[in-house]
């Protein structure tokens, strides 16, 4: 019963993630590592390169979709995209070395910061 349990809380927030992410474009990350940390117990370390793990499957489907439709732009995407792969990878060699605090005070400035640039 357990394992239906986890189970179950795993697929919602698969599902959670998946349709954050699909319906703007990005913030998959901010749902996934909250619901990974308080629905299924994980550490904010772990929370955070799961998110990332989850979210990269979300992040190629809608872009598919994205590109069928005619939203994206080659000269934006690929220097964005060189500049995400670059960013990830100090992000994950960052995430092994701070102290699990430090990363979640990271995590909650973030936040904060996105939520203000949206309502400003």
């Amino acid at each position: 019963m357990r394992t239906v349990k986890i189970k179950f809380k795993s697929t919602l927030a698969g599902f959670l993630t998946g349709a954050v992410n699909g319906l703007f474009g990005g913030g998959g990350g901010m749902v996934a590592v909250p619901l990974l940390k308080n629905l299924l117990g994980y550490s904010e370390k772990r929370s955070h390169a799961t998110a990332i793990l989850v979210i990269a499957p979300v992040c190629a489907a809608s872009a598919v979709i994205y590109i069928i439709s005619g939203y994206l732009r080659a000269d934006v995407v690929i220097p964005a995209a060189v500049g995400a792969v670059a960013g990830g990878f100090i992000g994950a060699k960052l995430l092994g070395v701070l102290p699990e605090f430090i990363v979640n005070i990271i995590f909650i400035a973030a936040m904060l910061a996105a939520g203000a640039r949206m309502l400003f």
